[in-house]
Parts: structure tokens; C-alpha cells; sequence
């Protein structure tokens, strides 16, 4: 009884599609952004690249991705081209946060039933749409912190030396964190850099706050099935107690029927 027992559950469908579509603009768009890239600094470095004044230094942008030649007078980036794709990148981006957690955040509450937003579900239900999205974007963040972060969890002291043949000239790891997984690397030279790319290093530590927002949902819908179940676990012996009763009670005197 308590498995089909309707309680309220926000519709995501619309927010779960438009953060679909919106994601999948941002990597088809990042992707032709990053192609935009290849070669463009030194495109800039050849003077095949015409800016305000003499060229000072290029540098790489996260997102949208670009290559940024800077100039004594302004900047040029490789975006210029595809004037509309930085703001669409952006839009899209903004659009899949917005929805992502405006869903994920659904989950939290059990509206009354009675709302168009608003449909019948059973806590069953719930915890496997909750149990859905925690694996979805824990896997998201399990999948960017290995990338990002499997030279750490090797060995963290000798994180900038693993995985390549330096010999003698390796270098050390000055200092160190998990998260986000990140490390600073010191060469025989005296030049040090940082071992994780900033752009990887702050996406996985930001995708940890989905996956922390569908923890929480998860947590709760599981915890209100426990409490349902308990509940109907306690009634159940009532119950069968009160039928066994009134199979046992003794039935009307047929001649006081008759």
C-alpha cells in the first residue's frame, strides 16, 4: 500500500531537456571555438594576425575557448571571427546552470498534488529519480577528478614526476592540494608551473556542487521512504490484528435471526 501511495513531485521534464540541449551547444560550440585556436598565436607571432600596435604576449582563455594576442593598444582574440559565438557559449551556459539546478533542486520538496507543475508520485519513485541524478553527476565528477587528479591520488609528493622518464632531471612537487586536485611543480631550471591546467582544475571542482545537490535530494527522498516504511511496517500487525479478530468473533445466533 505504501509502494503506490501518491505524494507530489515538481515535473523537470521541460528543465531536464532544456539542460540537455544547452549542454550539448556548449561542447559542439566549445568544440569550434577550440578549433578557432590551433595555430592562431602564432598566427600573431607571424604578424598574419594585424592588431592595434606591436604584439606584447598571447594567452589562452578558458571559456569560451580562445586565443587572446594581446597588443599596446588592445586585444585580438580568435572569437573575432565567430562573432556570435561568444555570446551563444555564454547564453548556453547560463541556461544549463539555471536549469541543472533548478531541477536538481525540485527534488528536495513534495508539493501538494494539485498544481500544474505538480504530479502524482510515489516516494518509491522519487528515490529512484533522485538515485538517477546522484549518479549522473557524481559520475560527471568521479570521471574530471580522475582526469585531473590521478597523478595526486598516485602519490602526492611525487605527483609532477609521475608517468614521464626524467631521470635525473625530474621534477619536485613543491606543494599540493586534492581539491581541487592540483599541484605546483618546480624543474631542475628553477621555473615552476602548475601540474593541472587551471580550466580543468576549477571544472571539477565545480561540478562537484551538482553532484552535491543531488546528494541532498537523494538523502532526503531516501529518508522520507524509511519513514513511510516504518510507518506501514508499524501499522501492518494493527491490521492483521484486527482481521484475525473479526474472523474470530462469533457470529449472530440464528435463532435470535430467526
Amino acid at each position: 500500500m505504501s509502494d503506490t501511495r501518491a505524494h507530489g513531485g515538481y515535473r523537470t521534464g521541460g528543465l531536464w531537456a532544456a539542460a540537455g540541449i544547452s549542454f550539448g551547444v556548449v561542447v559542439i560550440g566549445s568544440g569550434v571555438a577550440a578549433f578557432g585556436m590551433l595555430e592562431y598565436d602564432e598566427r600573431c607571432m607571424q604578424g598574419m594576425v594585424a592588431g592595434p600596435g606591436p604584439l606584447l604576449r598571447t594567452r589562452n582563455e578558458a571559456f569560451p575557448p580562445a586565443t587572446v594576442c594581446e597588443f599596446a593598444r588592445g586585444e585580438v582574440s580568435s572569437l573575432d571571427d565567430w562573432s556570435v559565438l561568444g555570446p551563444l557559449l555564454w547564453l548556453a551556459l547560463a541556461v544549463l546552470v539555471v536549469c541543472l539546478f533548478a531541477a536538481l533542486l525540485a527534488e528536495w520538496f513534495e508539493p501538494r498534488v494539485g498544481a500544474p507543475w505538480v504530479r502524482p508520485m510515489s516516494r518509491a519513485e522519487k528515490l529512484n529519480r533522485t538515485g538517477t541524478a546522484l549518479f549522473v553527476t557524481g559520475s560527471m565528477f568521479a570521471m574530471l577528478y580522475a582526469l585531473a587528479g590521478w597523478k595526486l591520488l598516485a602519490g602526492p609528493s611525487s605527483a609532477c614526476s609521475t608517468g614521464g622518464d626524467w631521470g635525473e632531471n625530474a621534477p619536485t612537487t613543491v606543494a599540493y592540494s586534492f581539491f581541487p586536485p592540483q599541484a605546483t611543480c618546480r624543474y631542475t631550471s628553477g621555473t615552476t608551473s602548475l601540474l593541472t591546467p587551471e580550466w580543468l582544475a576549477s571544472l571539477t571542482a565545480q561540478s562537484a556542487a551538482p553532484a552535491l545537490v543531488a546528494a541532498v535530494g537523494f538523502a532526503l527522498a531516501w529518508r522520507r521512504r524509511r519513514a513511510e516504511r516504518r510507518t506501514a511496517d508499524a501499522a501492518d500487525p494493527a491490521d492483521r490484528a484486527n482481521r484475525g479478530a473479526a474472523a474470530t468473533a462469533p457470529g449472530p445466533d440464528p435463532k435470535e435471526t430467526a
